[in-house]
């Protein structure tokens, strides 16, 4: 019994030492600080945004569920940017093309980030696509969803931020 209990040390080590790593944010954390560049040239930063109520759709051209919900993110966009809520479309390990396209193709008149190695997806606990964040004026998750939402309940989470 007494050989399990040095392995079972080191893995207790391993995984106290790797937490970090692994964190993902959640309902009341401050929104991780992010810097991309955009398809068209210059850079989209969560500090654009400061003291603004903040929709991030991660997203890629492939996944099935980002296209489903895409246009209604561009109806619930034009409802809600009157009222001062802000979108950032992440496009995930694309190239830029593919993001303006998809953009495009979408009618999506907001801002798109290019997460190029997926630094920003791995900060936001981004393991499959879409993943919506909304932050508060303050700067503060208020939801973090993995997977895709019905529109409803994007309208839900985007009036709890305004």
């Amino acid at each position: 019994m007494k050989s399990f209990v040095r392995p079972l040390l080191v893995v207790v080590v391993l995984l106290a030492l790797a937490a970090p790593a692994l964190a993902v944010p959640h309902a009341g954390d401050v929104a991780p600080a992010f810097s991309l560049a955009r398809p068209a040239g210059g850079t989209v930063s969560l500090r654009d945004f400061k003291g603004k109520p903040l929709y991030i759709n991660f997203f890629a051209t492939w996944c099935g569920p980002c296209n489903v919900e895409a246009p209604q993110i561009a109806r619930i966009y034009g409802t809600y940017h009157r009222r001062g809520l802000a979108v950032v479309g992440i496009d995930e390990l694309e190239t830029p093309a593919k993001a303006a396209a998809f953009a495009s193709g979408y009618h999506w008149p907001f801002t798109i980030g290019l997460d190029a190695d997926g630094t920003m997806a791995n900060a936001y606990g981004a393991i499959y696509l879409p993943v919506q964040v909304f932050v508060n004026r303050s700067g503060t998750i208020s939801t973090l969803r993995v997977g895709p939402m019905e529109p409803g309940d994007i309208e839900d989470a985007i009036k709890k931020i305004l």
